[in-house]
């Protein structure tokens, strides 16, 4: 299978394109290296990739259109997982073009080379369970409406779910979206609040508690996200899931969208435990408000995932944190003796 992994030097693009080449995927990678977080962790991703002979990878921005089609149409793949984006929830209240250029613009750009200049299977993206906004009703189910996103990077990932749904009904691609539920593991984002304690408590700086410990997140384990992906894309949709929920609905869309979540949400302060424990170390903890666009708490329904691919998220938190915490300090310590 010819793949096209978009974000391929991101997190969990790092990890889908090792797990396809590894099972003897052609994989092509495009990612554009933004500095919104350390560029050597990308490029100490993307260097291991190289290493393989049936991966090629392309320098590119998704907004750029011309450069896009002309990766898409010389690759040709059979399935394109989209894993590109401008991530994170704050950002984007401080930075709001950068996210209607890559989340929007890109994404669209993305879809027309798709349509126009290939015969794609699959069409896959990641959109987030930030779409759910601050729904109270848990756990979120796909089936719930999502009308109200409480940030702009989650209107951007409820609007890539319309916009695909639309190239699909247009044009018969098949498309599945999949709402990531809180990823973690080793090779993961600085950003992201596990990684940024890691390395707080390790350095014996004080982490920053938002909502005073009282939030919970489905924090969701990278070889089971890569796990759910591959089943995925193994299986196009036949028929919208709109129109096997209501007889009232007409699309003819070959399109459908899931949750991927451990479906075990942690507690705040659980989560911080945990991680000392790995460290062992003991965190200083400075307990401040709500951040802007945050919800107290993610769930995942994984009903409809499970029924249909067989799969369930099943790594514990306390094993996910424990290979985190060694991956960090062996990238870590390997880096500081590489600078010296």
């Amino acid at each position: 299978m010819r793949v096209l992994v978009t974000g391929a030097a991101g997190f969990i693009g790092f990890h889908l394109a090792r797990r396809l080449i590894g099972e003897g995927c052609e994989v092509c990678g495009i990612d554009n290296l933004n500095p919104y977080y350390d560029v050597s962790l990308k490029q100490a991703r993307l260097a291991r990739l190289r290493r393989e002979c049936n991966f090629t990878f392309h320098l590119l921005d998704l907004a750029d259109g011309p450069a896009l089609t002309d990766a898409v149409a010389e690759h040709q793949p059979d399935c394109v997982v989209n894993l590109a984006a401008q991530a994170g929830v704050r950002y984007s209240i401080e930075n709001p073009f950068a996210y209607v250029s890559s989340n929007l613009v890109g994404f669209v750009n993305l879809l027309e080379a798709c349509v126009r200049h290939a015969q794609v299977q699959h069409f896959v993206f990641a959109s987030s369970s930030s779409v759910y906004g601050a729904n109270l009703k848990v756990p979120f189910s796909v089936n719930d409406r999502v009308d109200c996103p409480i940030s702009l990077y989650a209107a951007t990932k409820k609007s890539n779910e319309l916009i695909a749904h639309s190239y699909s009904h247009l044009y018969g691609l098949p498309v599945t979206g999949l709402r990531f539920f809180t990823v973690y593991g080793p090779w993961g984002r600085p950003d992201m609040g596990y990684f940024k304690f890691a390395q707080a408590i390790d350095r014996g700086k004080p982490i920053e508690i938002y909502n005073r410990g009282q939030m919970r997140r489905d924090f969701t384990y990278i070889d089971d996200v890569v796990e759910g992906i591959v089943r995925v894309m193994s299986s196009p949709p036949t028929q919208s899931i709109a129109k096997r929920s209501s007889g009232a609905l007409t699309s003819n869309a070959r399109y459908r969208v899931y949750n991927l979540g451990n479906h075990h949400p942690t507690d705040l302060l659980t989560f911080v435990s945990i991680i000392e424990q790995a460290i062992g170390k003991k965190a200083y903890k400075v307990f401040l408000p709500m951040q802007p666009g945050d919800v107290p708490c993610t769930y995942a329904d994984m009903d409809d995932f499970a029924r249909d691919f067989g799969f369930r998220p099943c790594t514990p938190i306390e094993e996910g944190l424990r290979r985190f915490v060694q991956w960090y300090r062996e990238y870590y310590l390997e880096t500081e003796k590489m600078a010296c």
